[in-house]
């Protein structure tokens, strides 16, 4: 099981994303924007952040500059999920310091999948 920050401004998709990982066995931290997800981080210890790009307050590739100045979080997986798929985003993203990226919509499947890829784990049977 992982602790895993879910940061998205839409509630609906960050209930989506939290059940699909709860279901999976993992413990599931959600933020509102950026700036919440800072902090919920420094509460307490993620394993994995899945992060948005576009959000009010604080968007996504802000959130994981800021996230990847601290020590504790600079080797730790970041996903972003995200309706943007230009190469210009997505070099945006990596220049940040993200491990990889989701394109919205996807499937519960698809997310667990990745999931499991980047935490080091084979996907559940």
């Amino acid at each position: 099981m992982a602790r895993i920050l879910t940061v998205d401004d839409s509630n609906s998709l960050r209930r989506m994303v939290a059940f699909t990982l709860k279901q999976a066995g993992h413990e599931v931290v959600q933020a509102v924007d950026g700036s919440d997800g800072l902090v919920k981080i420094r509460e307490q210890k993620i394993d994995l952040a899945l992060v948005d790009v576009n959000m009010p307050s604080m968007g996504g590739i802000e959130m994981v500059t800021e996230m990847r100045k601290l020590p504790e979080y600079a080797k730790t997986p970041i996903l972003m999920l995200t309706t943007e798929s230009s190469d210009e985003k997505k070099q945006e993203g990596r220049q940040a310091g993200a491990t990889g990226w989701i394109v919205k919509p996807f499937s519960p499947e698809q997310l667990l999948g990745i999931v499991e890829k980047v935490l080091g784990r084979t996907s559940p049977a």
